[in-house]
């Protein structure tokens, strides 16, 4: 047998004993008037939500954001940066991920597509409820970075990444 074999059989045999977090992606659209795109879910959990989804097997983080922009707003983005992940096990009440958040721009009107029952700009002072999973930390961790160029701190894991800022 090749080492790689061996090494296929064994990864085979982790994925059967180990259960791993999903990998995620998120996507702050900036537009005009400091405005960024949010969705509202046409699946549950219902809410409003930032354009995202999961990385497909074989994909970069940056291509599934992209990807993702696309599908749920049929906007082309531009990442600008990686802005943080966040990975609290409750997250998402669906499974354990991990999403990888980027900061991105694009031209044109948002319109909602695929997953995305609505499609809107909203600014800081006017972001609708509920926002589903952690998106509302998220969401506010942004508007504080924009305002103070200060990122998300790492948490100390005994404190629950639930509370507010």
């Amino acid at each position: 047998s090749t080492v790689g074999e061996e090494w296929s059989q064994e990864r085979n045999s982790m994925s059967e004993s180990y259960r791993n977090p999903l990998p995620t992606v998120d996507a702050i659209i900036e537009m005009p008037g400091d405005a960024i795109v949010l969705i509202e879910r046409k699946n549950a959990p219902y809410g409003w939500a930032l354009p995202g989804g999961f990385v497909d097997y074989g994909e970069s983080v940056e291509e599934a954001v992209v990807r993702e922009a696309k599908e749920e707003t049929c906007l082309d983005v531009r990442l600008l940066e990686q802005f943080y992940a966040y990975s609290d096990p409750n997250r998402d009440p669906r499974h354990h991920t991990i999403s990888v958040v980027f900061i991105a721009t694009a031209d044109g009107i948002p319109r909602a597509a695929d997953d995305a029952k609505t499609v809107r700009t909203f600014r800081d002072t006017d972001i609708p409820s509920p926002l589903v999973f952690d998106h509302g930390r998220i969401v506010r961790d942004y508007f504080h970075y924009k305002k103070t160029g200060e990122r998300p701190k790492p948490r100390h894991p005994s404190r629950s990444l639930a509370e507010p800022r």
